[in-house]
């Protein structure tokens, strides 16, 4: 895969991005741009990752502007809560206005391919005027509207992992979640690495030309092909493609 920057890369499922680029067989130089080092031990010690570490969210364009070579890809999963952020008007501004500030650095920088980690519902019947939607949804139309060569738009449904901050409401239902038939299970959560792995997937098929379209919006079973099966067969030697771990 063409170099990459990782937004959000501490994050649980940023964190599954970074450590699946690193590992993979093809990977070139993998950057990413956080507040604090990232996490995952393999991928810390990769020769791969290049980290900027900078508590300045303010910086971070700037940050992403000075990669060389630039480029190509460029993932965000950048996200907060509104109890992390000090408030739902907080949370807007690292949710909705820091991701399109990077994301109009990545298209100024030369990047071709800019993926977006969204969330299930943002343009349901019920759902499409809560607050959060309305941060997600905005983020997705102004990625689209930037003219990218490639967008793509994975919108995770309930992620099931270990985070470092827990959320009391979310625990309760990744147990939930845990406790169904996987078929079952897998109509509404999936495991964190699965939803970076069909990030990484489709990023590389869109890179390659092979996206259905050029706004490329990917969600429930579609995720699970992706960052399940076709990363499955990959893994076996059954296809072509980033997957090695």
């Amino acid at each position: 895969m063409d170099p990459a920057v990782v937004i959000g890369s501490t994050g649980l499922t940023g964190s599954f991005i970074v450590s699946n680029l690193v590992a993979a067989a093809n990977a070139m130089a993998v950057h990413t741009i956080s507040r604090r080092s990232p996490k995952t031990a393999a991928a810390a010690a990769s020769q791969r990752l290049h980290a900027v570490v900078d508590a300045d969210t303010g910086a971070w364009a700037a940050h992403l502007a000075a990669i060389r070579p630039a480029p190509q890809t460029v993932f965000s999963a950048l996200g907060t809560t509104a109890a992390q952020a000090g408030g739902t008007a907080n949370q807007w501004k690292i949710d909705h206005d820091l991701n399109i500030e990077l994301a109009r650095a990545a298209k100024a920088a030369g990047a071709r391919t800019f993926v977006f980690m969204s969330s299930a519902g943002v343009d349901g019947l019920l759902t499409r005027h809560l607050p959060y939607s309305q941060m997600k949804r905005g983020v997705e139309d102004a990625i689209r509207d930037l003219g990218f060569d490639n967008t793509v738009v994975v919108r995770l449904m309930l992620i099931l992992g270990e985070r470092e901050q827990g959320r009391f409401s979310e625990g309760l239902a990744q147990g939930l979640a845990r406790s169904l038939p996987g078929r079952l299970a897998d109509l509404w959560s999936h495991d964190a690495e699965i939803g970076a792995r069909a990030a990484i997937r489709a990023a590389e098929i869109a890179g390659a030309g092979g996206a259905p379209s050029k706004h490329w919006v990917i969600e429930g079973s579609e995720i699970f092909r992706l960052g399940r099966d076709e990363w499955k067969k990959e893994s076996d030697g059954t296809g072509e493609g980033t997957a090695s771990s």
